[in-house]
């Protein structure tokens, strides 16, 4: 659509100086100079005007036609000089090979342009005037100057346009890869508690002369699959690819904080740990999910921050939620931003479960982590 209106700019604007060309020649206008015969400067202005349709498309071949039809027509002294038929189209097509020309177009354009005028300058009297030569070069400059500007310009503001599609194209493949990771483990979350499920239930058909211990296990195996038809419900929230196969190695939860901690600090990294509140039993997936937030936050201190003097964990549990607190005090390091799946990672999981993310550097220094996960009701 948008070529389709831009075609018919270019054929009406062609019109409009064809128009105005041959009243200059036929009224005639006062900027009409020199000899020349009105029926042979009429076909010069028409091929003027053709190479005009085609200023935006073939701007080279546009203008090569133009200096041709400009500098044969004069050389046998057959067409006059015209402001309206001929500078003005020139003008034009100069800017559109400025413009819109591609690869060496642009410089080969204005190279011939230039060969044309000096030709011209050299062979029409009325164009050798000191004045003269300063208006037209003057005017011809400065449209070749504008039309390159322009084309610098686009040609930015394109690199942007793909740079920013890139940038969309790369987080959408981070968000499906951390989604589908994240639907890994909440399968081996479920897949466990379905085998606990199991196990309880043959333990209940042990105990048919106890009834109270068979009311037991039956309870152990409602909150269990209670817990696990929660889990897949989230699961199937996301698309997943099924064709991998999920781990069955167990997965961690708050109660492997020490540990992971224990593990941070041996790489050199100095961290303060602490939990405050009631500490509770959480549901397998939002303890993992818990996990892997601290997990990631201690990551990023590692890779992307230098100068660390501390990184603080804090875990408070209230009744409504868990929160999760690690700060740093490093400094960026340059080079290492990384592709973002870390963050992504946490944002995906922590809305899975309706949680709160926020993340950035510190008023003063540092990189913060704040997280606050709501605790079902039991």
């Amino acid at each position: 659509m948008a070529g389709r209106w831009q075609r018919a700019a270019d054929v009406a604007l062609a019109l409009v100086v064809l128009l105005v060309a041959i009243a200059e020649i036929w009224v005639p206008f006062e900027s009409r100079a020199g000899t020349g015969d009105p029926g042979w400067s009429t076909l010069q202005v028409l091929i003027l005007a053709l190479a005009l349709c085609w200023r935006r498309t073939q701007p080279l071949p546009a203008v090569i036609v133009a200096g041709f039809a400009m500098i044969t027509f004069h050389a046998a002294g057959v067409a006059y000089l015209l402001f309206n038929g001929q500078l003005v189209p020139l003008l034009l097509l100069t800017f559109a090979v400025a413009r819109y020309g591609r690869g060496r177009d642009p410089y080969l354009g204005g190279l011939f342009v230039g060969g044309t005028m000096l030709l011209g300058d050299f062979t029409i009297p009325e164009l050798g005037s000191a004045s003269e030569m300063i208006f037209h070069w003057g005017a011809l400059g400065l449209t070749y100057v504008l039309g390159t500007w322009q084309r610098l310009t686009a040609h930015r503001a394109e690199q942007a346009r793909d740079r920013a599609v890139a940038a969309e194209a790369r987080a959408v493949a981070a968000v499906l890869e951390e989604r589908t990771r994240i639907a890994r483990e909440l399968h081996d979350v479920v897949a466990h508690a379905v085998t606990q499920m199991v196990v309880t239930a043959g333990a209940a058909e042990g105990m048919a002369e106890t009834p109270e211990a068979v009311r037991r296990s039956l309870a152990t195996i409602r909150q269990t699959g209670s817990g696990a038809l929660t889990e897949m419900r989230r699961v199937v929230t996301m698309l997943r690819d099924a064709d991998e196969a999920a781990s069955r190695a167990p997965q961690p939860g708050l109660a492997a904080l020490e540990s992971l901690v224990a593990d941070a600090r041996a790489t050199g990294l100095p961290i303060s740990f602490e939990v405050t509140g009631q500490p509770r039993d959480l549901p397998a997936g939002l303890d993992l999910t818990a996990f892997r937030v601290v997990q990631e936050a201690l990551t990023n201190a590692q890779r992307h921050a230098r100068a660390v003097t501390e990184v603080a964990v804090r875990l408070d549990f209230t009744d409504q939620e868990v929160s999760i607190e690690v700060h740093d005090d490093g400094t960026a390091c340059p080079g290492t931003g990384g592709t973002g799946h870390g963050l992504i990672g946490m944002r995906e999981r922590v809305l899975l479960y309706g949680g709160k993310l926020r993340t950035g550097p510190r008023p003063d220094r540092g990189f913060a982590v704040e997280v606050a996960l709501p605790l079902e009701a039991g």
